[in-house]
């Protein structure tokens, strides 16, 4: 198997210095510690190793989970050549290099069928430019990719890429497979030192999955215990000697939304101890508590709306109160909206009517505002009749013009907000319900008083007399009928 000069792994033999990830690092498929999802006995990842045909793929996860691992180990399954390259450092330049090595591969007799693996570490990290200079070379079959990414490949890999590689998503590791891969560390490389359950429980408990992290931190306690003559390690050691240790977090990236998806929906789900877990979590990993004060803010409009207007309120004061205080007397204020906004009455009936509404003037067309609802400010306007017969509802009863349309005159109503029965929209409902019953009382005396003026113009014109009667007498007089008085204030 050759590489490219700029192969991630080498085949040096491993110097003193080696760290203990790459001493470590499983030889075949077997020792692999977790994805058994993908790993275990008939599943997609083991089967297309058995089977010695590679398929392009994206491995999809956080970082120390395994995905350069696997990679490395395909070098190994698969008699083809293997090219690898780190986003981080490669660009166009290197690509091309890598597409004439596999091109003077397939060219060469000796090596005739032979496919080639390339390895890109981070791919996320291409731009659409690098992606799209090697798309087609794997779209022809000369290259076979292989990707590995800590972000959304949906977001960070071109779709037509992504079209033509298998994603495999791949976990982290659980408190079982860290154990397992503490032991082997501890038998493996760290001969002489013992930790007690303390010890162990902290190790695994401050790499949180992440097995290069707790590899790490076995290297960080065999230099710290050296230096202090130890073999036996305990808790205590671990506390002090170790720097505090931030959980998986990664501001911007998958991990983040993530952690704010599942804080919103806890509080949406009025589930104030999760709500407080992951508003803490987020907190620990560090992220901004202003975002976390505007998603607050915005998770009381959202969320509990008019079901109960004081969480705006709240969460806005808890904001304006961070911003006063800073951290971490600040964070407190943060963590009691939290809490108020979870057990407070939920309705999203206002979201739901905003986005209906503007989805319907997004598509509708420019309807006129009536005449009777426009403004009347100057002479001109009065005389073109903006603000006739407009209902001013303060002197109607109730304060209510009852029956008045204020929507556009060729625009049929339309109801968006349907208030829920929880917290103030109970009373808001009720009250709306109150309005429409007077809206149908006034439609039915309206559709009485049209009844009785056409019955009343249907006797009138019954009761006048013919055309030629009328004739008859005008021209006898010969003289034209009078005008009739001018009404008052026409």
């Amino acid at each position: 198997m050759s590489t490219a000069n700029h192969d991630l792994f080498g085949d040096a033999a491993p110097a003193a210095s080696t760290p203990l990830a790459e001493l470590l690092r499983p030889k075949t498929l077997d020792e692999v510690i977790g994805q058994q999802h993908l790993l275990g006995p008939g599943k997609p990842l083991r089967l297309a190793f058995e089977a010695r045909k590679p398929h392009s793929l994206i491995f999809w996860g956080p970082p120390g989970v395994g995905k350069t691992t696997l990679a490395r180990l395909m070098a190994d399954a698969f008699d083809a050549e293997f090219i690898a390259l780190s986003a981080v450092f490669s660009g166009v330049k290197d690509i091309r290099e890598a597409v004439a090595q596999a091109e003077a591969v397939r060219a060469n007799p000796a090596h005739s069928g032979r496919a080639t693996i390339l390895f890109i570490d981070e791919v996320h990290r291409f731009n659409k430019a690098q992606q799209d200079a090697f798309l087609p070379y794997v779209e022809s079959g000369l290259l076979t990719l292989v990707g590995a990414t800590t972000e959304n490949p949906s977001f960070e890999v071109n779709s037509a890429l992504l079209s033509r590689a298998a994603v495999y998503v791949l976990h982290p590791l659980s408190a079982d497979e860290m154990g397992a891969l503490f032991a082997r560390a501890c038998a493996r490389a760290l001969p002489g030192l013992s930790f007690d359950e303390h010890a162990r429980a902290r190790l695994i408990g401050h790499a949180d999955g992440d097995a290069r992290r707790l590899i790490n931190l076995l290297e960080q306690t065999r230099t710290a215990a050296s230096a202090a003559g130890r073999t036996h390690i305990d808790g205590d050691f671990i506390d002090s000697t170790l720097a505090q240790s931030l959980r998986r977090f990664d501001k911007g990236g998958e991990a983040f939304y993530d952690q704010i998806s599942a804080l919103h929906k806890s509080v949406r789900g009025s589930s104030p101890d999760a709500a407080l877990y992951w508003f803490c979590r987020m907190l620990d990993g560090g992220a901004d508590p202003r975002y976390l004060a505007r998603r607050i803010v915005r998770m009381a409009w959202e969320d509990i709306g008019l079901a109960d207007p004081r969480a705006a309120q709240i969460a806005a004061a808890a904001a304006e109160t961070y911003e006063r205080l800073g951290s971490p007397e600040g964070e407190l204020a943060l963590a009691e909206a939290v809490i108020y906004l979870s057990v407070a009455a939920k309705s999203n009936a206002a979201y739901v009517a905003y986005n209906s509404a503007k989805a319907f003037v997004a598509k509708d067309g420019s309807r006129p505002v009536p005449l009777r609802l426009r403004n009347a400010p100057t002479k001109l306007m009065r005389a073109l009749d903006y603000g006739k017969n407009y209902r001013y509802a303060h002197d109607e009863a109730e304060a209510y013009a009852a029956g008045e349309n204020y929507f556009p005159d060729d625009m049929p109503a339309a109801q968006w907000y349907r208030p829920t029965p929880r917290g103030l929209e109970a009373k808001i409902g009720e009250k709306l319900a109150h309005l429409q019953a007077l809206d149908r009382e006034a439609a039915r005396l309206a559709g009485r008083t049209a009844r009785t003026n056409r019955s009343a113009q249907a006797a009138s014109a019954k009761a006048a007399p013919s055309g030629s009667d009328a004739n008859t007498d005008n021209s006898a007089t010969d003289e034209p009928s009078a005008p009739p008085e001018h009404t008052k204030g026409a």
